[in-house]
């Protein structure tokens, strides 16, 4: 929007609350500051749709809002003049559910453009209407960030941003893609795993607004100097990560069998306790909750699984009275709660999950292949099913009856495994990440030099220039031997 703003001629700024002082999405204080400065009109963006307090309280002090966001509703709509968002109560169907709040952003610059050009601003200002698909480097960044489906529109958006993201045409993404030793061509992954951390990384631990002064800047000198701070806060925020998650895990490990774990302490770093419910979510696959306690008061995020809505379960609390605030979509939310409702609050959840049945969720493949066909060729046609994401899972497939060779420690806790065909005619090596964390680990010890079923994905992996097969386990289960006498029903049943 900034970006699109200044390109027109238009003065626009920004604020981001902190998230430790101020929380997430708009509040009464600075709603009211803005106004004292002179703003006449607010554009909300992936927050507002909840904030009722707030935007009263913006109205009352003079402001317009419009609201661009893509969380779940409630029945009623906060006072705004918009509330442009997919998943309004009150919104027909439309294909646009599954948008990121920078996706809906995008298609009210579409319908903006529009407006402008019919009433004559350009023509007026001898500003150039703007060419909109500029922007889809970062739409496709925040699309993959915000972990929505890569299907419909979603998929569009990510296909296309990728390669304006190849161009560099934006000086802080160049150096953003710099920072994070990114010298291929962009794909989905690095948007998930090495540019999105960065950006989240100021708001996360450092400056909120780090993230938006990176990719407004026109000049490549500050950019630079913004992505290296940005790469140094998400080392930064791994560190703190890591100190919160060993405890949380103490916590979730007695709550394995409950259809939700919730975990909670004093004075976690708010700002890492979405990503640690996520690694407890993947470890259990259960909803989680983690939430940081202090002063009487818990701010909580969560990450879903198992066809939890955790929006739903999120304001139906609220509207319980059991939160102060709250909102989400189908696979995150955040909240707040008081301590002392923190057990009710937790019981009514528990009680909300009691008949969802508490199964492992099954992996899934596309095709067994022998090791032999696990090869950069395959490798290379398999991305023009790209970009893969939620929604859209990278193809998994089942490499039957392989040995386990030779084993690495790779870094923290990865391992290189070598996998052979049981008659020694192929060889392929593989990495399993966090191989210590996923319980991987000892299973591969124990099946070196045995015949094993191994899940696997594969893309082309390119580093210092040169290109290869990317191979990466998921899993790996002992392989079946029939005794002679299944193996004689077998082809008798199959001939009959």
């Amino acid at each position: 929007l900034l970006n699109y703003f200044r390109s027109i001629g238009v003065h626009a700024d920004y604020y981001i609350p902190d998230r430790q002082k101020e929380g997430y999405g708009p509040n009464a204080a600075a709603l009211e500051m803005i106004a004292r400065q002179g703003a006449t009109l607010v554009i909300t963006v992936d927050c507002g749709t909840t904030a009722f307090e707030p935007l009263r309280a913006a109205k009352a002090a003079g402001l317009d809002v419009i609201v661009l966001d893509h969380h779940l509703s409630e029945d009623a709509m906060p006072e705004a003049v918009a509330v442009v968002n997919p998943n309004r109560r009150d919104q027909l169907e439309t294909s646009c559910r599954n948008l990121a709040a920078v996706g809906v952003c995008l298609l009210t610059l579409v319908a903006l453009n529009s407006a402008l050009e019919q009433a004559g601003f350009f023509h007026a200002t001898g500003a150039v209407k703007p060419d909109l698909r500029q922007f889809l480097d970062i739409v496709a960044l925040g699309t993959v960030a915000d972990v929505v489906p890569l299907t419909g529109l979603n998929r569009a958006f990510v296909a296309q941003g990728l390669k304006i993201m190849a161009q560099q045409q934006n000086a802080g993404m160049r150096s953003l893609m710099t920072v994070s030793k990114l010298t291929s061509a962009p794909s989905a992954y690095h948007c998930g795993f090495l540019l999105g951390p960065r950006i989240n990384a100021g708001g996360r631990v450092g400056l909120s607004s780090l993230g938006t002064q990176l990719l407004t800047s026109r000049d490549s000198l500050t950019a630079d100097q913004i992505a290296a701070e940005l790469d140094r806060l998400n080392q930064e925020r791994q560190a703190i990560e890591l100190g919160v998650l060993d405890i949380a895990m103490q916590q979730a490990e007695a709550q394995a069998e409950k259809p939700m774990i919730v975990v909670a302490a004093s004075d976690w770093h708010e700002g890492v306790i979405g990503i640690v419910a996520g690694r407890i979510k993947e470890k259990f696959d259960r909803p989680t909750l983690c939430i940081s306690l202090s002063e009487g008061k818990g701010k909580g995020s969560g990450r879903s699984a198992q066809g939890v809505h955790l929006g739903d379960l999120i304001i139906s609390a609220k509207n319980a009275g059991l939160l102060t605030a709250g909102g989400g979509h189908a696979a995150a939310a955040g909240f707040s709660v008081l301590t002392e409702k923190l057990a009710e609050f937790q019981d009514y959840c528990l009680a909300q999950l009691a008949s969802i049945p508490l199964k492992p969720a099954a992996l899934h493949y596309d095709a067994v292949l022998p090791l032999s066909a696990a090869t950069l060729y395959m490798a290379e046609h398999l991305e023009a099913l790209a970009p893969f994401g939620m929604g859209n899972p990278q193809p998994r497939f089942l490499l039957s009856n392989v040995v386990v060779g030779y084993l690495e420690p790779v870094g923290k806790g990865h391992l290189r495994v070598q996998l052979q065909d049981p008659f020694g005619s192929a060889r392929v090596t593989a990495m399993c990440f966090r191989a210590e964390d996923s319980g991987l680990l000892p299973e591969l010890i124990a099946r070196r030099g045995q015949k094993v079923d191994a899940l696997v994905t594969m893309k082309k992996d390119t580093w210092n220039g040169n290109t290869r097969l990317g191979l990466f386990i998921e899993d790996v289960r002992a392989v079946a031997v029939a005794s002679l006498q299944e193996a004689r029903n077998f082809f008798t049943t199959a001939q009959g």
